[in-house]
């Protein structure tokens, strides 16, 4: 019977557990060049000592103007590469897996002197009002994606996760309230993201899974739900993702078409959607921090794979204490056998 400790094996990811950190931008790149610092490798490492099976790095960006802040991580160009290898090959050496998030924030960059958009819509009253890229732009963009999942996959990372989701770049060609160009980006919403999402599969090697984050609900007024996310995800599917990682809200204010969930487990009736509709993989997120529930979530096949995010900010050891209370064994570090003496084998 799988579990939250069962092995998980996509392609050629072959993960020790279900364990997910998902990307949390942490803002600590005090020289503004992109570069993964010190805060980066301990903050990471800590969580492959702490038995995650899947880390994977907060959202990186294919464009200097593409960071949410100039604080962010990029990956735009080849000095930027090892500082993230040496975070992968320390990872590895504790048995966790790595992925990266590519994104560009797009018309929510709150440094970029002027930002870009499909649409010259700001996100709040509070933003730069964006620049609608040209077409000509929109494709030199795929290949600024290109070449940071080409840089990725020289740092060495297991895969690759897109952000399509939170309101950023991908999203926002995706979202009739934010993309009202009149050119073929326009016309075909998904267009922008397949064309990335081939352009991803283009650097990846054969066997190398390709993750996308969406946000399978707009919580927005005239924003889109569940069923238009399930004919984009579609089309993302047969471009080339191996797997949804799914989240929900980012596009816009949160106005009357009501606001997200704030129970326990809020958005894991998307993931399962997503999951039986396509018949593709998934990985749950939000709210899920509780053991006995990212268990839950495994056993009842809501989803492949869990997502832990504010435990793990919390703790990053939060896998051993999961361990712990669900009584699994699992390896630990020898340094550590005496704080957890009932799951060491």
């Amino acid at each position: 019977m799988k579990d939250l400790f069962s092995p998980y094996e996509l392609m050629d990811l072959n993960l020790k557990n279900r364990v997910v950190m998902p990307p949390m931008c942490q803002y600590s790149v005090t020289n503004k060049d992109g570069i993964a610092t010190d805060w980066h490798y301990m903050h990471y490492v800590s969580r492959a000592i702490g038995g995650a099976g899947l880390i994977i790095i907060e959202m990186t960006d294919v464009d200097p103007d593409g960071r949410i802040t100039d604080f962010d991580l990029g990956i735009w160009s080849d000095e930027q590469i090892p500082a993230l290898a040496r975070i992968v090959e320390a990872c590895h050496s504790y048995g966790a897996k790595v992925g990266i998030q590519i994104a560009h924030a797009g018309r929510k960059a709150e440094d970029a002197v002027v930002p870009v958009a499909p649409s010259a819509i700001p996100f709040d009253s509070d933003s730069t009002i964006p620049r609608e890229l040209t077409t000509e732009e929109v494709q030199d963009m795929v290949e600024k994606y290109r070449k940071g999942v080409n840089r990725a996959v020289q740092a060495g990372f297991d895969v690759i996760e897109l952000h399509g989701a939170h309101g950023y770049l991908i999203h926002q060609f995706q979202s009739p309230l934010t993309n009202l160009r009149t050119d073929e980006y326009g016309q075909d919403l998904n267009r922008f993201a397949t064309e990335v999402i081939r352009a991803a599969k283009s650097e990846m090697p054969i066997g190398m899974p390709l993750i996308m984050r969406i946000s399978a609900k707009e919580y927005v007024a005239g924003g889109y739900g569940i069923d238009e996310s399930l004919e984009f995800s579609e089309a993302y599917k047969e471009a080339g993702v191996d797997m949804f990682h799914v989240s929900a809200g980012g596009e816009g204010a949160i106005a009357a078409a009501g606001k997200p969930g704030t129970h326990a487990a809020y958005q894991v009736s998307l993931a399962r959607e997503i999951k039986q509709s396509l018949n593709i993989p998934v990985i749950a997120v939000g709210r899920l921090d509780e053991p006995v529930l990212a268990n839950a979530v495994i056993g009842n096949e809501d989803a492949d794979l869990v997502a832990i995010g504010r435990g793990m900010l919390r703790n990053p050891y939060w896998t051993l204490e999961a361990a712990v209370q669900l009584q699994k064994e699992i390896d630990i570090p020898k340094q550590y056998e005496f704080g957890f003496p009932r799951i060491t084998r």
